[in-house]
């Protein structure tokens, strides 16, 4: 559940999805338009493009996209992400949709977008593991400094009791929190190596 922050008191504020400012719909895209046509490179220069403040924004892009990649969020495509103004400044509007979505695709994925992190895509397969060095050329690429990558990449391997105990809370089946959370804790330590 997510609290409503694209409405105020007079009405709804101005907002557009990734895909839309990318230009891609069915018809100018495919059917997987929100899948295949983009990276999460090419969004942040979607943020570069339309955010004054963009360094704050990018920075809160690249700690989504990893918490993605972390919680197993297979489904974070180009309308999951989007802008909104408020105050007549566009913004990275808060993160929606966020799910684990391995427990229940057949095929989960690494990544929602095909061509993963980069512009140019990435050879994803059972034989090549996203590592820290892949999140590490994500963030310079976008124009993080070191540190920043460096910070947020830690924060994210290091063990977190509360992760654990919010899915022993949920109302999956001790299977699937058990899956929920080996799965979780591998990607963890996929940011190690």
């Amino acid at each position: 559940m997510t609290r409503r922050f694209d409405i105020h008191s007079s009405g709804k504020y101005q907002q557009e999805d990734f895909a839309a400012l990318l230009g891609y719909t069915k018809a100018h895209g495919g059917s997987d338009y929100k899948y295949c046509n983009a990276s999460y490179e090419d969004c942040a220069e979607i943020i570069r493009r339309y955010v004054k403040a963009a360094p704050i924004d990018v920075a809160r892009f690249f700690r989504l996209v990893v918490f993605n990649f972390i919680t197993l969020n297979d489904d974070a495509h180009l309308k999951n992400f989007s802008l909104i103004n408020k105050d007549e400044e566009y913004r990275l509007s808060p993160a929606y949709d966020l799910i684990n979505t391995s427990l229940h695709l057949v095929e989960p994925r690494i990544f929602a977008l095909d061509k993963g992190l980069f512009r140019e895509g990435m050879k994803l397969s059972d034989t090549h593991q996203v590592s820290r060095t892949d999140f590490e050329e994500f963030g310079r690429r976008i124009g993080l400094p070191e540190r920043v990558v460096k910070r947020e990449l830690d924060a994210f391997a290091k063990e977190n009791q509360m992760e654990k105990a919010l899915i022993e809370r949920s109302f999956l089946s001790d299977i699937l929190k058990r899956q929920y959370w080996l799965s979780v804790d591998y990607r963890r330590k996929m940011l190690v190596w």
